[in-house]
Order: C-alpha cells, then sequence, then structure tokens
C-alpha cells in the first residue's frame, strides 16, 4: 500500500490476469502528451486522476508483480468505480482471436508485444475531451490546450493527487459554461470549443453508448455537429474496447501503415481498402504498428498556426 503523509489510505484491489498484462504499454493511449496533468508513471506505479460517474478518483496501477498479480489502489468518490474497472481497462474484455497477420512487419509487430491488448475505459467523456482539442491541429498546440484546460477548469486528484500534480479533467457539466472568450485564451479555437459544448450538454447519452453495439456507438457520436469519423474512432478504441475502430482522417496514420505494409503513402480509401480484411481486427493492427517506426519521417509536417491569441 502505497502511503502519504496526511492522505487517508486508499482502497485496494488485487487482480490476478490471465495472461502476462503489460499494463503500462496497455494504458500508454490515454496518455496525452509528456505533460499530461491526468496522467503519470511514479514509484513504479501508473497514476491517473479520472472523472468518474461516482465523482473523482485517483487510480495507482502497480506493474504485474513477480506472483502474477497488478495491485491497484484508489482514492477519492470514484475510487469504488475506478477499481471495479481495472480489468477492463488492462484488457480483460478484449478478445484477440481470429486475428491474424497478414504481413511479416505485422505478424512481427505481435511478436514484439504478444501480450498487450486493447483496454476498454468505460468513460466516454475521459476518452472525448482531449480527442475533440486535437482535432485538426498538431500534436504540440493539442497537448498543450489540454493542459491548459485542466489546469484552469480541472481540479487536483482526490488523496495523494496534490503531492503528485495530478489533476482530474473537467467535467461535462465544468465545460458547458467556460464563456467563448476564455476558450480562446486557452488556445482552443471556436470549431473545438462548439463540440465539446454540445457533446457535454448530451453528456449522459453519450455514456449510455458504453452498452450499445459499436455500430450504434459510432453513429450515435457522430450525430453531434463537430464529432466525425476520426473522434468517434478515437473515442471508442479507449472507451468502448472497440478493436476495429480505425483513425481515419489522421494526418499519419495512413502513411506510417501504408508504409509499414506496402511501402509506400496511403490515403484514406486506400487504408480502407487495405485493412478491409481485417475486420473485427482493423484497430488491433493500427495500435500494434503503431508500436514502433517503420520509417523516418521526411518533407512538411503540419504547422502550428500563430492566429490564436497568447496569454
Amino acid at each position: 500500500m502505497t502511503v502519504f503523509a496526511g492522505v487517508a489510505p486508499p482502497l485496494v484491489r488485487t487482480w490476478r490476469p490471465g495472461w502476462p498484462c503489460p499494463a503500462a504499454l496497455i494504458l500508454q493511449p490515454w496518455r496525452r502528451g509528456a505533460g499530461d496533468p491526468t496522467f503519470l508513471s511514479d514509484r513504479g506505479r501508473i497514476w491517473r486522476g479520472l472523472r468518474t460517474p461516482l465523482g473523482p478518483a485517483t487510480l495507482a496501477i502497480q506493474h504485474l508483480n513477480a506472483d502474477g498479480v497488478i495491485v491497484a489502489e484508489a482514492w477519492g468518490e470514484g475510487a469504488e468505480w475506478a477499481l471495479e474497472h481495472v480489468p477492463a481497462l488492462l484488457g480483460a474484455d478484449d478478445d484477440p482471436r481470429g486475428f491474424v497477420p497478414r504481413h511479416p512487419r505485422l505478424a512481427q509487430a505481435l511478436k514484439e508485444h504478444p501480450h498487450w491488448r486493447l483496454g476498454r475505459g468505460n468513460s466516454v467523456w475521459q476518452a472525448l475531451l482531449p480527442a475533440v482539442i486535437e482535432q485538426k491541429v498538431t500534436g504540440q498546440e493539442a497537448f498543450a490546450g489540454y493542459r491548459r484546460l485542466v489546469h484552469f477548469h480541472g481540479e487536483r486528484a482526490p488523496g495523494p493527487g496534490a503531492a503528485l500534480h495530478l489533476w482530474v479533467p473537467p467535467g461535462p457539466e465544468v465545460v458547458r459554461m467556460i464563456p467563448s472568450w476564455e476558450w480562446l485564451k486557452l488556445h482552443i479555437d471556436p470549431a473545438r470549443s462548439r463540440t465539446l459544448v454540445r457533446a457535454a450538454q448530451v453528456a449522459p447519452a453519450l455514456e449510455r453508448t458504453l452498452q450499445l453495439p459499436t455500430d450504434e456507438a459510432d453513429r450515435r457520436l457522430r450525430s453531434i455537429a463537430g464529432i466525425g469519423v476520426w473522434t468517434s474512432a478515437e473515442v471508442r478504441f479507449r472507451a468502448h474496447g472497440d478493436a476495429d475502430a480505425v483513425s481515419f482522417g489522421d494526418y499519419h496514420v495512413a502513411n506510417e501503415i501504408g508504409h509499414a505494409l506496402l511501402g509506400h503513402d496511403l490515403d484514406d480509401a486506400g487504408l480502407a481498402e487495405l485493412l478491409e480484411p481485417y475486420r473485427p481486427h482493423r484497430h488491433r493492427v493500427q495500435a500494434l504498428l503503431g508500436m514502433r517506426r517503420w520509417r523516418e519521417r521526411h518533407g512538411p509536417r503540419m504547422a502550428p498556426r500563430t492566429h490564436l491569441p497568447t496569454r
């Protein structure tokens, strides 16, 4: 048990996965840049600040120990919820059966990460908030905007959050009330901020998509103006554990997969054709190939915009 001076003891859960679960690798998609204030690796654990249906929580997940056990600790109003969903978060619900690599490089990627599973976060809002901020901007802009939003409108994670400088992102009720001028100060333009406000207004309905088939979840997510194919996929593979969710429209994904499997760039139409034989595991291809760089990046990159105000 992790002890912090002046902090109440955590709730604790031990879980024995049925495979050598690489917790850090499975949780990596939830980290939004090196400076993500809601995600931290420290003291042999992965720490997350969570916005749960029961309230904020701090979740600490220890790496698989020598006895094949994962120990999870949690603080805050949402502690019980966070611990209940640890197995799903670490891939217990994922079923890779039927996935057959059809290319040597994909087989190599699977050989390098044979125990990786796709986690299911069970929180649409936690996945949606940063995904919308990442729409059509550079990673540098997106991560900086998310940090500002969390620092100005989130809250310290409960328990040891202050000591660890860990934060919980703002909930939909807070996002709904942020004025337009404040979004610009956060370097989040009107197109993205309006999408977030619209999503915040129907957040309970979006959470209910977790109980739906993935096709229907996709349809309902994309019924919100400003949420398209890319954003829906980015939410579904994280929150719903959708192993078929492909990030079409991404600035890099199609080309990276194209170079890994074909040796050249691809557009989205070519990517869709290439991945079609892998249904219902198309995201598994994207994730496995994304765990290493298959080519050196050359040429122009998406440049940060300079027309937003500075603080």
